[in-house]
């Protein structure tokens, strides 16, 4: 169902409702705060009522099927219900920089970004700004708007959220973070990553199954899994790539990451205070191979 399809069937109207209601008592994501948003109470994410945007512009540098030629149209909403210590954009998901949101001006920003020709609306860490999310897709579809609408979130979602997702995102392109809880708690501050992220990204293949791209080889549906390797193993990478291959599919697209380095609170844990090396990053492909996943669904080789 693309992003009209809901709009025009009153489909995506039910969801706006359904997800102000939720802000009243703010459980949508797995920290389950519980508290008012309405009332512009802050939950763990840091974020009230509105959202906080730190930028909205094409963006050429994410993975090629949804970068294509003219750019995935990236927002950035700050804040986040993780706490990873070696956050590479601190300042943006815990110091909360750039400009709070109404509504309105949230769906003119979609709105702009599909007059620029991005490819698709990319909500970059979504997971506590549903509500508003939502209402704006909704004034946006009323207004035209109809590109593919990408969830591009840390993998830590709650079920319920995503319920209110289903049938409005045609694109899931979670973090699938660590292979274990333990690894969770302690890089990111959370209980369960792995038991939440594992039956969310789950969820996110039932409702999109595997990547499918047009023509010119930009994506119109799908999952597309990111994974960033950190130091010595630290992540559990093995865990991830058998989860991929023997709940979801083998083939499909797993973007292996190299993009880490020691940043915000990393030297405190001397396995984070470095980068990765060779063998870490031979490590993690080998883990995905001996899974099964296909190389041609990595988009790095070694």
């Amino acid at each position: 169902m693309s992003l009209q399809q809901a709009y025009k069937s009153g489909k995506l109207r039910n969801k706006v409702k359904k997800a102000y209601r939720e802000f009243r008592n703010c459980r949508l994501c797995p920290q389950k705060c519980s508290v008012n948003r309405l009332a512009d109470e802050i939950g763990s994410c840091g974020i009230g009522k509105f959202p906080i945007v730190s930028g909205a512009a094409p963006h050429r540098g994410e993975e090629p099927p949804l970068s294509g030629s003219s750019g995935s149209g990236t927002i950035f909403f700050s804040g986040c219900s993780l706490n990873c210590v070696y956050c590479q954009n601190y300042d943006i998901s815990q110091k909360l920089r750039g400009n709070t949101f109404t509504i309105p001006e949230l769906a003119r920003t979609m709105l702009r970004l599909e007059n620029k020709g991005c490819h698709n609306i990319n909500l970059v860490t979504p997971s506590h700004v549903i509500y508003p999310i939502l209402a704006a897709l909704y004034l946006a579809a009323g207004e035209g708007l109809d590109l593919p609408v990408v969830y591009n979130s840390s993998g830590y979602d709650s079920l319920k959220a995503l319920e209110l997702m289903d049938g409005v995102v045609d694109i899931y392109m979670p973090d699938f973070k660590y292979g274990s809880d333990e690894a969770g708690k302690r890089y990111s501050q959370i209980e369960e990553y792995y038991s939440k992220a594992s039956k969310a990204i789950e969820e996110m293949y039932r409702q999109v199954g595997k990547l499918t791209v047009d023509e010119k080889g930009i994506a119109t549906s799908g999952l597309l899994i990111r994974h960033l390797v950190l130091p010595e193993g630290a992540a559990e990478t093995k865990n991830i790539m058998e989860f991929i291959a023997k709940k979801l599919s083998a083939d499909n697209y797993v973007n292996i990451m190299r993009q880490y380095y020691p940043s915000y609170q990393a030297g405190n844990f001397p396995e984070l205070a470095k980068r990765p090396d060779g063998e870490d990053f031979r490590r993690a492909h080998r883990s995905a191979r001996d899974s099964g996943i296909d190389p041609g669904t990595l988009p790095e080789s070694i």
